[in-house]
């Protein structure tokens, strides 16, 4: 069954040649923690520019292709998307057309905006992260990684579908006790870090659930509840707060 749901999870959060079934997809959907399996192969391939004796910049931009080779501009769009709901202004019929906005394939200035800036933000936590040498920087990222996709599973755990869709095909099938095992799922990330950096990695990773926390009670708020495109977002936006958190801990701590 969780091999099952693994195999489903590439297929949705990866362009891995994964061979996807209608049994993967079922298996998926209904096992949050999948994600966050999902997370450690995505975090672990993406971060292997990390690791080559490059100039920090050179590591940054490989990183940065690397990622979005894997995972494709599918969230990115979820991003641009949602960022464009974002800056609707009608007290009338806000809700109709921010979903109305979510559904129109143009991307507008709210949506360019945004995802100029995340992957300027990814950028510049990616480079503070090389800085940090090899083991710190994987440690960082595959957490960030992870982190995000906890952040999607929380979404599927707590949230509600604004319509159907992605959104009520993943949520109609998890509750709150779901969060148990996405989170245990997490630790290996911790583990993996002691006694190296480990303040630094669990704020890495809790990135991608706080982050999906605002987004949720932003759209139940405004959208009625969560949909595909909210997922893109909480995914983006979980990795860049996730690789900063963590960034700024090793700093700090």
């Amino acid at each position: 069954m969780v091999l099952s749901a693994l195999r489903g999870a590439l297929g949705f959060l990866t362009r891995l040649p994964v061979q996807g079934t209608e049994r993967s997809w079922e298996a998926f959907r209904r096992t949050p923690v999948a994600f966050v399996l999902a997370g450690y192969v995505v975090g672990g391939i993406a971060a292997l520019p990390l690791a080559l004796p490059l100039p920090l910049p050179t590591t940054a931009a490989l990183y940065l292709g690397t990622l979005y080779l894997l995972t494709g501009v599918t969230h990115v769009d979820g991003l641009a998307d949602t960022a464009d709901a974002s800056v609707v202004h009608d007290e009338s019929t806000d809700r109709e057309r921010r979903r109305s906005v979510l559904k129109d394939s143009e991307t507008g200035v709210g949506g360019t905006l945004a995802v100029a800036l995340v992957l300027a933000a990814l950028a510049l936590g990616t480079l503070g992260m090389a800085g940090a040498g090899p083991r710190v920087a994987l440690s960082l990222a595959i957490a960030a990684e992870v982190g995000s996709k906890a952040g999607m599973a929380t979404l599927v755990c707590l949230g509600d579908a604004a319509h159907e869709g992605l959104g009520s095909a993943l949520t109609e099938h998890a509750d709150a006790t779901a969060l148990v095992p996405v989170f245990l799922a997490g630790l290996p990330v911790v583990a993996f870090a002691a006694p190296l950096g480990t303040p630094a990695v669990v704020a890495a990773f809790l990135g991608g659930p706080c982050v999906a926390l605002l987004v949720l009670r932003w759209a139940r708020s405004t959208l009625g509840g969560v949909s595909g495109d909210v997922f893109g977002a909480t995914n983006e936006l979980g990795r860049v707060v996730g690789v900063h958190a963590g960034v700024v801990a090793w700093t700090l701590l």
